[in-house]
Formats: structure tokens, C-alpha cells, sequence
């Protein structure tokens, strides 16, 4: 399919055929650093523009691997209106003869973009600004091809940099930062190394689009949360930046954390369950909806639901007795196994109704409630997180309340 296109470019003299061995390019490169194979430097080398027609047709007869050049024209300055940078031009003088088809007959992007899209009947075309140098080899194409006519709109995108702004963001700086780059698991093929993506790393995918509709545009105004149906009613190209955006993990996150909370519980509720796993199974869904509406303001990540919602459906693994101990004596041992006669006699387990005994309770031992309530906190979650003490014991009911502030109080004897 591809070759067809290239040797009719070469036929009309637009490409030519070029025989140059990978050490003969080496050596050029080694003798000159800035070789570039161009209108000056195609004269010296091995291609069909400086040999006869009978050593160029011996040697393709005798199958010597070629590559299929485009032969840049001298002096030329080729424009186009960019959907973004608007008038661009650039002198043809600088451009070198791209290798357009391969020795082995597979097409290079160059002409394969303009082929595939000519095909595919493209009408506009989106890529990054890496790709704005290549453009003036791609007109040309289009022009003796198809015709410019036919050349569909581009639009060169701004690049996401690296969080301090030098170059393009890469898989490497997700390595070295810590944070991921595709949107969800990617295995290499050739060391069967995964790296973890968005989505793994507990990303909503309505987050993940706003964060890429920020990155280099903006509606004009302070409003940051879209909705995609919001980022498609606001959107225009006018306002895309020309300049590339700088990536900001601990930015990405807030959007995600913005996105958990106004997700409502049941849309949340299937990737809350896969995150909760085993621990939730028998679970009825009413109820692990109501733990989602309690704990998802303090979640980031959808995976932070394994430590902010655990506890509701197992009782905490370990204990931060080391956040209880400096503060500890026995008016508190004293206060606490009095709470728990008086939780066993609760006959009303509601959020308030626990709250009122337990306040009443410090009273008659001359504590302050403030006091109190980390340990307690600890003893139900295991660490200093989670929502407001008594909704989290109303929600686990009394044997598990019991059951935990007695765990606590054996760990501190």
C-alpha cells in the first residue's frame, strides 16, 4: 500500500531512492557532528539523484537494501494556519530528506500520517507540538499526494512537561517521582515490567479527563471540576495554550479528591467493593453506601477507602498504642471500663445517645471530653483517622464497640 505512494513520489521526482549503508551514515556522522542529509549533503552520498539509472536499476535488481528519501525542494518557505499556533512557516533550507520508506518496505510515520489519514478521510488532526519541525515534510506530501485541498486542519498540542518544567514528561520521571504516567497498567513487553497506571492507582476516570482538559487550557474562569458534558460545552480550541503545562501530581490528586466527593455513594460503590475485597463481601450495599458517604471526604485515592472504611466491616488489625500510652492512667482505665457497663445497658445504639452517656460519664470522673475521644478513636480504628467517634460506633453496633475498647484496654495493662 505504502510503496505504491513512494514510488510515485519518486517518479515524479519528488523522492529518490537512496543506498547508503548504516556504516557509510555513521562515518559521515563521525567526520561531520551535525550531518543532516539535506539539498547540500545529498550530492555526496549513494542515491539515485547522483547515480546513472542503470547503476540505480543493477542495484535494486540485485535487492541492495535502499530507504526511499523525500527530496526537499531549495529555498521554498512553506506555510500553514495552525488550529492553535495560527500562521506557521518554515524554510524548507532547514529541513532534512526524511527517510519516508524503510529498507525493509514498512512506511515511516511521515508518510504513513499522511496516507493512513488521506485513507481514513481525516478532517482534523491532533498531535503533539513535538511533531510541528515534521509538519513542512507532511505539507509537501499532501501537496504532491492528494493535494492541499485535501490536507485536513492541525492542531499541535502544548506537551505536558516535567513538574519543574524541563522537557517532556516521561515514563522515567514517573519512576523517579513516584507517580504514574499512563492511564492505566502498562507492561513492557520486553522486560515484563509493569508500571502501575491511573486508574491502579485509584484514580476515578472523570478525574483523570479533568486533570488532562486542565493541562493547557482553561474556560477563562476560576471553575476547575468539569464534568465531560461541562468540558464539552466550554471547550474551544482558542483557548488551548501554545506553551506546554507542567505536571503536578499533588494537583492531579486534589482533582480526584474533589471528584470522590461529589460522586455519589453508588456510583462510588462497585470501586469502593473491589478495593474493600474479602472484608466486605457479605456486606449488604445499603450499608456499605452509608460508610462511603461517611469516609469519602477523607479519601484522596479510591484506595485510601481500604484503611478509611476498613475498620467498618473488620476489626483494625493493629492498634497505635504508642499514640495512647504518654497521655494514659488509671482515671482513664477507670473511665472506659465504666463505658462499657454502661454501652452493654445502651438500648438506643444511636450516634447521639452514645455521645450523651459518654460525655455524662466524663463528667462524673472530672475528665474532659477532649481527652477521651483520641484513645477511643484509636480503639475503634486502630489509628487517629476517621469521622466523627460515635457515628463510626453507631455504625459498627455495640458487640464490636465492646469488643474493641476491651481489645485496647488489655494492650495497655
Amino acid at each position: 500500500l505504502y510503496k505504491q505512494y513512494a514510488e510515485q513520489l519518486v517518479a515524479a521526482g519528488q523522492a529518490y531512492y537512496a543506498f547508503d549503508t548504516p556504516q557509510e551514515l555513521e562515518a559521515k556522522r563521525a567526520a561531520m557532528p551535525n550531518f543532516q542529509y539535506n539539498q547540500q549533503s545529498r550530492q555526496s552520498m549513494r542515491n539515485s539523484l547522483t547515480l546513472d539509472a542503470a547503476t540505480v536499476a543493477q542495484l535494486i535488481s540485485e535487492g541492495h537494501p535502499h530507504v526511499v528519501r523525500i527530496k526537499m525542494p531549495e529555498q521554498e518557505t512553506i506555510t500553514f494556519t495552525d488550529m492553535i499556533r495560527g500562521e506557521v512557516s518554515f524554510d524548507t533550507t532547514q529541513v532534512d530528506d526524511k527517510v519516508l520508506l524503510k529498507a525493509d518496505g514498512m512506511p515511516t510515520y511521515h508518510l504513513a500520517v499522511v496516507v493512513d489519514d488521506h485513507l481514513m478521510q481525516i478532517s482534523h488532526a491532533f498531535r503533539g507540538e513535538e511533531w510541528l519541525p515534521s509538519a513542512p515534510v507532511h505539507i509537501l506530501l499532501w501537496k504532491y499526494l492528494f493535494g492541499l485541498d485535501q490536507m485536513p486542519q492541525w492542531a499541535h498540542l502544548p506537551l505536558i512537561l516535567k513538574p519543574d518544567g524541563n522537557g517532556k514528561l516521561s515514563k522515567r520521571d514517573g519512576d523517579r517521582l513516584g507517580f504514574p504516567v499512563f492511564a492505566m497498567d502498562w507492561t513492557d513487553p520486553k522486560t515484563n515490567t509493569t508500571t502501575i497506571g491511573f486508574r491502579e492507582r485509584g484514580f476515578l476516570p472523570q478525574a483523570f479527563v479533568n486533570v488532562l482538559a486542565m493541562l493547557g487550557w482553561n474556560d477563562g474562569t476560576d471553575k476547575e471540576i468539569f464534568t465531560i458534558e461541562e468540558l464539552i460545552a466550554a471547550f474551544s480550541m482558542e483557548r488551548v495554550h501554545k506553551g506546554g503545562a507542567k505536571f503536578d501530581f499533588e494537583k492531579a490528586k486534589w482533582f480526584n479528591q474533589e471528584w470522590i466527593k461529589q460522586t455519589d455513594a453508588t456510583t462510588l460503590l462497585p470501586e469502593v467493593k473491589k478495593v474493600l475485597g474479602d472484608s466486605a463481601a457479605n456486606a449488604d450495599e445499603p450499608f456499605i453506601a452509608q460508610v462511603i458517604n461517611l469516609v469519602k471526604d477523607r479519601c484522596v485515592l479510591l484506595n485510601d477507602f481500604a484503611q478509611q472504611a476498613g475498620y467498618f466491616f473488620t476489626d483494625p488489625t493493629t492498634i497505635d498504642i504508642a499514640a495512647i500510652k504518654p497521655k494514659w492512667d488509671d482515671k482513664k482505665t477507670l473511665f472506659f471500663t465504666e463505658l462499657i457497663r454502661t454501652y452493654e445497658t445502651e438500648q438506643f445504639w444511636q450516634a447521639a445517645d452514645l455521645e450523651k452517656a459518654f460525655k455524662e460519664i466524663a463528667a462524673v470522673n472530672e475528665l474532659k471530653p477532649g481527652e477521651l475521644m483520641l484513645p477511643f478513636r484509636i480503639m475503634l480504628v486502630g489509628g487517629k483517622f476517621g469521622p466523627g467517634v460515635f457515628d463510626i460506633a453507631a455504625m459498627i453496633g455495640k458487640d464490636a464497640t465492646i469488643a474493641r475498647i476491651k481489645h485496647t484496654l488489655s494492650l495497655l495493662q
